[in-house]
C-alpha cells in the first residue's frame, strides 16, 4: 500500500455512517479529521475516542468535522455509534483503509509504547463491560487485532492537508494536535497568511 501525503487528492468518503445516516457537511471554511481506528470495542480505540467525544464541542468550534473509521461491520459498530457525538464509519471490506494506505502489523500490539494505552484501555473497558454499560469486542474481530491507526486532515476541496500513519496501536493524533493542525490549515487562515 502506498501512503498518501499532504497536497494529494483524498480518496472519496462514504456517503453514510455505520447507522446509515448521511455524513454531516463540512463546516464553512472547515476541515475534516478522518481517523482510522481498529475494530468495534477495541479498548485502545474506545479510550482514544472518549477524549475526542468529551472535547467534540472544541473541535466543532474550530470548524473540524470529526469522522472515525473502523474495519468492523455496521452491525458490530452500531452499539458504539449510539453514544458518539460524531459519525463512525463501518468499513468491513477495508476499502477505505486500502485507499488511504492504512496498514496493519504485529507492531500494533508488540511495540512497548502501546502497552500503557492497552493497560489503560482494558482497565477502563472491563468494569463497563461487567456492568453492562459497554459491549465487549468480538472475540475474533473482522480484520483482526493488528490494525494500525492513521489520521488525516482533509480540506473542503478534497485534498489532504496533513497525514499521520501510526507506528503502533496508540500512535495517533491527540485532540490538541488536531486543533493545532486545523488552526494552521483552515482555508481562511491560509488565505489570510498569503494576503
Amino acid at each position: 500500500m502506498s501512503r498518501l501525503r499532504a497536497g494529494t487528492t483524498a480518496p472519496p468518503l462514504p456517503a453514510a455512517d455505520a447507522a446509515g445516516a448521511p455524513l454531516p457537511p463540512v463546516p464553512a471554511d472547515g476541515l475534516t479529521h478522518l481517523q482510522f481506528r481498529r475494530f468495534a470495542g477495541c479498548p485502545i480505540c474506545n479510550l482514544h475516542l472518549r477524549g475526542f467525544a468529551v472535547r467534540h464541542p472544541e473541535l466543532r468550534a474550530a470548524g473540524v468535522r470529526e469522522l472515525a473509521a473502523f474495519h468492523s461491520p455496521a452491525g458490530e459498530l452500531r452499539p458504539y455509534a449510539d453514544g458518539s457525538p460524531f459519525p463512525l464509519l463501518a468499513d468491513p471490506e477495508q476499502r477505505l483503509y486500502r485507499a488511504y494506505g492504512v496498514e496493519r502489523g504485529a507492531r500494533a500490539l508488540l511495540d512497548p509504547r502501546a502497552w500503557p494505552s492497552i493497560a489503560l484501555g482494558v482497565a477502563r473497558s472491563v468494569p463497563l463491560v461487567l456492568r453492562g454499560r459497554e459491549r465487549p469486542p468480538a472475540s475474533r474481530p473482522l480484520g483482526g487485532r493488528l490494525g494500525l491507526p492513521a489520521d488525516f486532515l482533509l480540506t473542503p476541496d478534497g485534498r489532504i492537508a496533513a497525514a499521520h500513519y501510526g507506528t503502533h496501536a496508540a500512535d495517533h493524533w491527540s485532540v490538541d494536535q488536531v486543533l493545532a493542525l486545523a488552526a494552521e490549515h483552515r482555508p481562511s487562515a491560509a488565505t489570510a497568511a498569503r494576503g
